[in-house]
């Protein structure tokens, strides 16, 4: 009976070391994340001549909303179309016809795609109705 027991105990214990050896044998596996695609723009708006003016930008992030004051509302706007500025509505305002040229730049990426956007309008007033707080980078 005793010798029972004993070969018993030391089966266990060969068990035991088994698997500790196993366990301790396996690399662990790290939690390897995927960095989610991207939704951040850097922005630029340049008043008077886009040649030589001095362009005021900033970096836009979407996830959380950051970068400017409307930065909330700017990634909003953008994910209902998708990231395409050239498809944000066009807000009926009423601006002044006095031309003081305005041209903002958009590069980055949503969710993953790239992302480039220019285009010149006849003043800020133009510029906010049809791009709303994507460019309200004085916010």
């Amino acid at each position: 009976m005793t010798q029972s027991l004993t070969a018993k105990a030391v089966r266990g214990g060969l068990l035991a070391a088994a698997a500790t050896l196993l366990l301790g044998a396996t690399p662990a596996r790290a939690a390897v994340h995927e960095p989610a695609p991207g939704s951040w723009l850097y922005l630029t708006v340049t008043r008077g001549d886009a040649r030589h003016g001095d362009p005021h930008g900033t970096l836009l992030l979407c996830d959380p909303p950051q970068g400017h004051g409307k930065a909330a509302e700017a990634c909003a706007d953008l994910e209902r179309v998708g990231g395409d500025i050239s498809r944000l509505r066009t807000v009926d305002t009423f601006c002044p016809m006095i031309y003081a040229p305005v041209t903002v730049h958009a590069r980055g990426e949503w969710n993953g795609r790239p992302v480039e956007y220019r285009e010149t309008f006849a003043n800020g007033c133009a510029m906010s109705s049809r791009t709303g707080s994507v460019f309200a980078l004085d916010a």
